[in-house]
C-alpha cells in the first residue's frame, strides 16, 4: 500500500506541474499576443493620423504645384487605398507608397523656394515628417513584439501546444522590395 501512496503521489504532483506549466506556457502566449495586437493597434493610430493630414499638406501645395499634378495625384491616390481593415501585407505595402509619395511631394516641394518657405508648408512638412518617424519607430516596436511571439510559438514546450490552442506565425510588417535596393550614390568629379 505505501507503494501505491508514493505512485499516486506523484502522479499528483506531475499533474500540478503539468498543468502550472501549462498555464504559464498558455498566459505567456496570450500575453505576447496581446503585446503584438497593442503595438499593431499603435502603427494603425499613427498612420491614421498620417492619413488624416495628407489633405492638409496637399491642399496647402495644390495652387502652388498645380502644374506638377502627377506627384499630388501620387499623394491622393496613396491616401485613398489607406483601409484599416486590410490585411497587414496590403497596409505594409499602403503605407510604403504613401512613404514614397510624401517623399516625391517633399523633393518637389524644394524646388520652389517660395512655396518651400510658406510657414503652413513647412509646419505641415514638420509634421509628416515627425509622423514618419513615429511610423518608423512603431513598426520597430510592432516586429519586436511579433518576432518574441513567433520564436515563443516555435520552442519547446510551447510548439507542442502551437496546434492545440491555433497559435499561427504571424507576418511581420516588412518594408516593400524598392524600400531594400541601395540606392546609387555617385560623386561626380567638379
Amino acid at each position: 500500500m505505501p507503494l501505491n501512496v508514493a505512485i499516486g503521489a506523484t502522479l499528483v504532483i506531475a499533474g500540478i506541474v503539468a498543468a502550472v506549466l501549462l498555464v504559464t506556457i498558455y498566459n505567456t502566449v496570450v500575453a505576447l499576443q496581446r503585446r503584438a495586437d497593442r503595438a499593431w493597434a499603435n502603427v494603425d493610430v499613427a498612420l491614421k493620423q498620417r492619413y488624416d493630414e495628407l489633405p492638409n499638406v496637399v491642399n496647402a501645395v495644390r495652387g502652388q504645384l498645380g502644374f506638377e499634378r502627377t506627384v499630388l495625384d501620387e499623394v491622393t491616390r496613396a491616401r485613398a487605398s489607406y483601409a484599416v481593415d486590410a490585411p497587414l501585407p496590403q497596409q505594409a505595402e499602403t503605407s510604403d507608397q504613401t512613404t514614397r509619395a510624401l517623399r516625391s511631394l517633399f523633393a518637389t516641394v524644394e524646388r520652389y523656394p517660395d512655396l518651400h518657405s510658406q510657414e503652413n508648408v513647412l509646419a505641415l512638412q514638420a509634421e509628416i515628417e515627425r509622423l514618419e518617424t513615429l511610423i518608423a519607430g512603431r513598426r520597430e516596436l510592432f516586429n519586436e513584439q511579433v518576432y518574441q511571439y513567433n520564436a515563443t510559438i516555435r520552442q519547446l514546450p510551447a510548439v507542442l501546444l502551437a496546434g492545440l490552442f491555433g497559435w499561427q506565425p504571424r507576418a511581420l510588417f516588412q518594408a516593400a522590395e524598392q524600400e531594400r535596393v541601395r540606392p546609387a550614390v555617385g560623386i561626380q568629379p567638379g
